[in-house]
C-alpha cells in the first residue's frame, strides 16, 4: 500500500472487499468472529435446510465425535479405506511423506520445485522430517512421464500437487496424469497427491474424485482452500497407512483436544461447496476470457492470464506494473465503485511484473462477460491515471443486462 503500516493496509483491504457490492469471491477472512460463528451454527445445525450435524451432540475429545464423522465422510467421498483429520496440511503431508519413506526405505521425495513444501514450508521436509527432495522438472507444469523416468537418482515417493498452484493452478490431462503415475511405479516408487485443491480438479480431468484418488497411494486434501472451512486437512489412503499417520500426528503435536468448529465447517463445506465447484470452474473460463479481452480493448501493453482457459476455478493474472500500484488501484476500485475485481498483487520475476490470483466462486456467478469488461476498463483507467499522477476517474457499479 502507498501509506500506513501493513496492518493498516490489511484492514483497509478487508473493509473494501467486505463492502463491495460485486466481487468474484467472498473470502472467509472478510467476516468478524461473531459473524462467522453465528453463521456456522445456523447453517450447520441438523435442524436447518443445510444442516450437517446434530448440534446437541457432545463436542469432540481428541478426535472422536464430529471429527471422526468428518474422517468417515472424507474417506467415503474420496473412495479410500480411511482418512485422518489434521490441523494443517503442512503437518498432514510431512507425516504422509515420512511414513512412506519408512515403508519404502528411501527418504528422497521427487516433487516440483514450485510445490508447497518447497516454497511455503520453510524447508520443513528436511529440517523436521529428515527427507530429501529431487526435482524431475523445473518447467511451469507438472512433470511428464519421461521426466519421471529420467530422474537421475532413486526416490521413494513421487509427490504431485494437483493443481500446481504457484505455476497458475495448472493440471495435466487425465492421460498425462496416469502416465506419470505409471512411470513412478516403474521406478518402484509410491505416489502421493498434494490435493489441497483436489476438490475442483474433477472437471478438467474428466473423472470422479474416487477415480482420481485411486491413482495415488495417499492423498491430502484441505478443507479451507476451496470448501471455505475454518481450517484443517485430511490424509486419506489405506487403513494401515492412516493408522500409522495417527501415531505421527500425535508426535508432531497435532492431536488437539477439541476441533469441533473446524470439523463442523469442513462438513458444511463438503455438503454445500463441493457440489458447486464444477459450476465455479465453468464460469472461471468465462471470466478469464473476458479479462483477456478487456485488457486488449484497454490497450494494456502486456498481460497474461494463466492458464487460458483456467483448469480450475482459480487462475493467475500477470501485468507489467508494480504490485503496490496494482493493489492500490484494486482497493480504490472496490472503495469507490463497490466492484472488487482483483485482490492483492505480488511482485514476481521478471522485474516490473506483478501477479495476482483470481478465484471465481458463488459471488462470481453473478458476473456476466459485460460486467467483467466494464470492470477491467475501469481498472485499467485507474492504472493509467495513477501512472500519470492524476486521480482515477471513479464510476459506479454497472448492472448486469
Amino acid at each position: 500500500m502507498t501509506d500506513g503500516s501493513e496492518q493498516d493496509g490489511r484492514r483497509r483491504r478487508l473493509a473494501a472487499w467486505r463492502k463491495a457490492e460485486r466481487t468474484l469471491w467472498r473470502a472467509p477472512v472478510e467476516s468478524t468472529v461473531g459473524e462467522r460463528l453465528a453463521a456456522l451454527a445456523a447453517a450447520a445445525d441438523a435442524g436447518s435446510a443445510t444442516g450437517v450435524y446434530d448440534l446437541d451432540e457432545w463436542t469432540d475429545v481428541y478426535g472422536d465425535g464430529i471429527v471422526a464423522e468428518l474422517e468417515r465422510r472424507v474417506a467415503r467421498t474420496l473412495g479410500t479405506e480411511a482418512a485422518a483429520f489434521f490441523p494443517t496440511g503442512t503437518m498432514a503431508q510431512q507425516v504422509a511423506l515420512r511414513c512412506w519413506a519408512g515403508r519404502t526405505g528411501n527418504a528422497t521425495v521427487a516433487l516440483h520445485p514450485l510445490s508447497h513444501p518447497e516454497v511455503h514450508e520453510g524447508g520443513a521436509l528436511s529440517v523436521v522430517s529428515g527427507l530429501r527432495t529431487t526435482h524431475p522438472t523445473a518447467a511451469h507444469r507438472l512433470p511428464t512421464a519421461d521426466e519421471v523416468r529420467a530422474c537421475d537418482e532413486p526416490f521413494g515417493t513421487l509427490m504431485l500437487e494437483l493443481p500446481l498452484r504457484d505455476a497458475g493452478f495448472v493440471l495435466p490431462s487425465w492421460d498425462e496424469l496416469t502416465a506419470v503415475v505409471d512411470a513412478a511405479r516403474e521406478r518402484d516408487a509410491v505416489v502421493h497427491f498434494d490435493g489441497a485443491r483436489l476438490w475442483e480438479c474433477a472437471p478438467h480431468l474428466g473423472r470422479t474424485l474416487p477415480e482420481i484418488a485411486e491413482l495415488a497411494d495417499s492423498v491430502y486434501v484441505s478443507f479451507y482452500k476451496s470448501l471455505g472451512a475454518m481450517s484443517g486437512a485430511a490424509l486419506a489412503g489405506p487403513a494401515s497407512l492412516v493408522a500409522e499417520a495417527r501415531v505421527w500426528r500425535h508426535r508432531y503435536g497435532g492431536q488437539l483436544f477439541q476441533q469441533y468448529p473446524a470439523a463442523l465447517s469442513a462438513l458444511l463445506g463438503l455438503e454445500r461447496e463441493l457440489p458447486r465447484l464444477p459450476e465455479y470452474v465453468a464460469h472461471a473460463k468465462v471470466v478469464a476470457a473476458a479479462l483477456a479481452d478487456g485488457f486488449r480493448a484497454a490497450g494494456v501493453p502486456w498481460f497474461r492470464v494463466r492458464p487460458e482457459p483456467p483448469h480450475t476455478h482459480q487462475f493467475q493474472v500477470w501485468l507489467p506494473y508494480g504490485a503496490e500500484l496494482l493493489t492500490e488501484a484494486a482497493v480504490r476500485q472496490a472503495e469507490e465503485t463497490g466492484v472488487a475485481l482483483f485482490r492483492r498483487w505480488f511482485e514476481d520475476a521478471p522485474p516490473g511484473v506483478a501477479v495476482t490470483e483470481v478465484t471465481v466462486a458463488a459471488a462470481g456467478l453473478e458476473w456476466t462477460r459485460r460486467d467483467v469488461l466494464y470492470a477491467v476498463a475501469d481498472f485499467a483507467g485507474r492504472l493509467q491515471g495513477q501512472e500519470a499522477g492524476a486521480g482515477p476517474t471513479a464510476g459506479g457499479p454497472r448492472p448486469s443486462p
